[in-house]
């Protein structure tokens, strides 16, 4: 039998403590602090939205939509940014960033004409390439990106988690 998928919203302290930790289990990279205490805070602000993502009872990951993207581009133009996608490996291919996905994509609809999200350029990040074009998101024609900045043709970059491609989808 297939669990159920729900999906709540960062608003309690506690909920800032428990992401810190689950993500501190779950992924090498993440380095315990006062991310998601900064989260709860813009949550509180209306700036962030955080939606947890539950698969029955356990934590599965999270994804934030804020409304006043880093990216120059989406700040000219008012598109808000789904930004840092993580469902925790052994929940994958479950459709909770799709799901995820289909909640801020709604959200969104209300206030904004168009959604936006970056992806990486290397191998990790093939699936979410996937998932964002099946799900219709085409690239904004800006170009590439390192942190934030276009990339000029001949500028050297290192090819980490700064070197992005933005997408966007019509709602």
């Amino acid at each position: 039998m297939k669990e159920i998928i729900t999906l709540r919203q960062l608003s309690d302290p506690s909920d800032a403590v428990m992401l810190d930790e689950a993500f501190s289990n779950h992924f090498g990279w993440y380095r315990q602090g006062d991310y998601y205490d900064r989260c709860l805070k813009e949550n509180q602000e209306s700036t962030r939205m955080t939606l947890m993502a539950f698969y029955g009872d356990a934590l599965a990951g999270c994804c934030h939509l804020l409304h006043c993207s880093k990216y120059p581009y989406f700040q000219e133009h008012n598109i808000p940014e789904i930004n840092d996608l993580n469902v925790f490996p052994e929940f994958r291919r479950n459709h909770i960033a799709s799901k995820i996905f289909d909640e801020f994509e709604s959200i969104a609809a209300h206030t904004y004409t168009h959604i936006g999200l970056g992806v990486g350029l290397y191998e990790d990040y093939g699936n979410a390439q996937r998932m964002y074009t099946t799900r219709g998101y085409i690239l904004d024609g800006q170009g590439m990106t390192y942190k934030n900045q276009k990339v000029a043709p001949g500028q050297p970059v290192m090819v980490d988690d700064d070197l992005i491609l933005y997408l966007i989808k019509k709602l």
